[in-house]
């Protein structure tokens, strides 16, 4: 698995610092325990994110939370190596991040339909932003929306592709309020997708707008 879509360098900055919401963080590291790319940028992001602390004395952090990030930007570790493969049962687990949200086989997951071949499941333990998987059927689109504030989105089977590209498993759609999509899933298989939301989107479509408060999205 190698993306192609990968995370904002001001999403791997705020990683570093300790400053993203924590479902944002959840689907962050999701991405860097598949993406050699993006562990190698983290070094870039450790660096900018240690000068952002040091700016930052004056400002309102505990001493305790400031010591966790300088302790670890100075420790300067290598690049995080992918999370260890269970062999025989690699196709049925998860991203190992994952496993404390959602538990760890795909086959254990209890989907929620919130529409004709649209299902969910919400995630456990995150009060920071919203974190959630999502199964949507092989060749449907999702409503045209944007974004109330930010989203990333991480492809973990299937397929989709809207203006921005085709999002394989692996890629990231880090995205904000300025962009406005419609993914299409690809024929074949469903595609499930693991996102982080800080505020709901935005639909274009009035149906889509009114079952909005229903499904939480």
């Amino acid at each position: 698995m190698k993306p192609h879509h990968h995370l904002d360098d001001s999403t791997l900055i705020g990683y570093s610092a300790g400053a993203l919401p924590a479902a944002f963080r959840v689907v962050v590291s999701a991405h860097l325990s598949i993406c050699q790319s993006c562990r190698e940028r983290m070094l870039d992001a450790d660096a900018v994110g240690g000068q952002l602390v040091s700016l930052q004395e004056g400002a309102s952090m505990s001493a305790e939370a400031r010591n966790d990030i300088m302790s670890r930007l100075g420790a300067r570790p290598a690049p995080p190596t992918a999370a260890p493969v269970r062999r025989g049962l690699d196709h049925d687990l998860l991203p190992q991040p994952l496993w404390p949200y959602f538990g760890e086989t795909y086959s254990d997951l209890r989907w929620r339909t919130i529409g004709p071949g649209v299902h969910h499941i919400r995630s456990r333990g995150v009060d920071d932003g919203h974190l959630m998987l999502l199964r949507i059927a092989a060749g449907r689109s999702v409503p045209m929306h944007t974004h109330g504030g930010n989203e990333l989105t991480m492809v973990l089977q299937g397929a989709y592709d809207d203006s921005l590209g085709h999002f394989a498993p692996g890629d990231v759609a880090d995205l904000d309020s300025d962009v406005e999509h419609q993914p299409v899933t690809s024929p074949g298989v469903p595609c499930v997708c693991v996102a982080a939301t800080d505020l709901p989107l935005r639909f274009s479509g009035w149906l889509a707008r009114a079952l909005q408060p229903l499904f939480k999205l």
